[in-house]
């Protein structure tokens, strides 16, 4: 990077290891506690134990990196000499890791530019690759910031759940809205709404809610250049269909990632989540 912007996500972008080495973005880890046991997402829990460890209905919970993980990390990145850093998040309505970064960047040994997105998953990792090619291209700190907050207005998640338990049980849900799903057993199609998790629309069949989500993701798609990513947590059939169709339905399809999601957004969507993002170049 000619003026050596870094850029700096956390674990719940989702990017592919070889394209964060290959812009120079860094991931700060959130945590993953499953009974007593806390670990690191992307390093010492895959999303396969994740899963397991829901089926078996272990407690699960996930936590913010703190203030202290953030701080070394803008040291490390200062010191490999970046002069300026932009610090993109998942929404501050998931997590408090909005707010751990901003502590940190206070007294960081550069000037720190810490943006909630608004976005999870590669919702988030696209805005990181906006920041980051802005920055390769010499842009200051404020051309990334401007670069990934265009890329998140632009973006759209959509999701399916199989139950929305496992959302209410992580209060990423109201329980009204899950109780609504259970009782008239609905399958739930859910988007990112202004940073929140929102339902969308309901579906009576696994089946249907699949398709219907194929057909919003390409009429959101249109004739536009997009990036499109698709989620899943233990559904890799699904994904794979998913994203065979989506390919011959969208004609500006750019790029088009097929990942299993992370350990954290894992422990809150459950097993059978099959999501897709959305976003315009």
């Amino acid at each position: 990077m000619s003026c050596h912007v870094a850029i700096v996500t956390d674990s719940t972008a989702y990017l592919p290891p070889r394209t964060m080495e290959r812009h120079g973005i860094t991931a700060v880890p959130l945590t993953v506690v499953i009974g007593d046991q806390a670990l690191e997402e992307g390093t010492e829990i895959s999303a396969r134990s994740l899963a397991q460890a829901l089926q078996k209905r272990r407690p699960v919970t996930t936590s913010r990196p703190s203030p202290e993980v953030f701080a070394a990390t803008y040291r490390k990145v200062a010191e490999s000499g970046a002069t300026g850093i932009v610090s993109l998040h998942l929404s501050a309505e998931f997590s408090g890791t909005y707010d751990a970064a901003v502590l940190a960047a206070r007294d960081a040994p550069v000037p720190v530019r810490v943006v909630d997105t608004g976005m999870v998953a590669m919702a988030l990792g696209f805005c990181a690759l906006a920041a980051a090619e802005s920055a390769e291209a010499g842009g200051t700190i404020d051309e990334a910031v401007t670069a990934a907050e265009k890329r998140a207005d632009g973006t759209s998640a959509y999701f399916y759940v199989d139950t929305l338990d496992y959302l209410r049980r992580g209060g990423r849900i109201g329980a009204a809205q899950a109780l609504l799903g259970s009782a008239l057993a609905v399958k739930p199609l859910l988007q990112l709404d202004d940073g929140r998790i929102e339902l969308l629309e309901k579906v009576r069949t696994a089946s249907k809610a699949i398709a219907r989500l194929e057909e919003i993701v390409a009429e959101r798609a249109g004739s536009a250049r997009v990036d499109i990513a698709v989620h899943h947590l233990a559904a890799p059939e699904r994904a794979s269909a998913l994203a065979d169709r989506l390919r011959v339905r969208v004609p500006g399809l750019a790029d088009l990632h097929v990942s299993e999601i992370g350990a954290v957004i894992g422990a809150h969507t459950g097993p059978g989540l099959l999501g897709a993002v959305v976003s315009p170049r």
